[in-house]
């Protein structure tokens, strides 16, 4: 063999190391800036937490639960032509109900109590899952479907003494 020849053939391995070289840095940089970072998984414990104390701040006197009979608004009544106007003094505003966190495998809901009965006011399935079926209330019972791969997850939230609570089941598909 020539001395040109093996010349030739170390400059081609020497380019070609150089661009696998290039390739994969460039590669690696793009990598970087478009993955996002990556994330903590949260324990159910902690979702509860969250969703608990979002339900808490929707409820303040600040942000009232919205009716769940209807999702229009009713407007006002006008004053009829004789009659005396209305008392300066504001009324104390009433008592807002409190709501409940259930979770279960299918999903997770957040249910009140009032005096028709119970309501759900949020429901979010759980990875996996999605809802297949909502009876929102108010009524002696509310109810959600999770549907998963093979498993419908049932919760029926009722009111005992006023806080909701739940009774899931699940049953299997074959």
């Amino acid at each position: 063999m020539s001395a040109r020849f093996l010349a030739g053939v170390g400059a081609w391995l020497l380019g070609a190391a150089a661009a696998t070289a290039g390739s994969l840095l460039a590669v690696s940089a793009l990598g970087q800036d478009l993955a996002p970072a990556p994330s903590q998984q949260l324990t159910v414990a902690a979702v509860n937490r969250a969703l608990a104390s979002e339900a808490a701040e929707a409820t303040g006197p600040a942000a009232p639960i919205p009716p769940v009979t209807s999702s229009a608004t009713p407007l006002a009544p006008r004053p009829k032509k004789n009659s005396p106007p209305p008392s300066a003094t504001p009324a104390a505003p009433a008592p807002q109900p409190a709501t409940t966190v259930l979770t279960s495998v299918g999903g997770t809901l957040v249910a009140g109590c009032q005096p028709a009965g119970a309501y759900l006011v949020s429901w979010s399935p759980a990875q996996g899952y999605e809802v297949s079926w909502v009876s929102r209330g108010p009524a002696a019972n509310a109810k959600v479907s999770f549907e998963g791969l093979r498993k419908l997850v049932t919760m029926v939230v009722s009111c005992r003494g006023g806080v909701p609570a739940a009774s899931t089941t699940v049953g299997h598909d074959t």
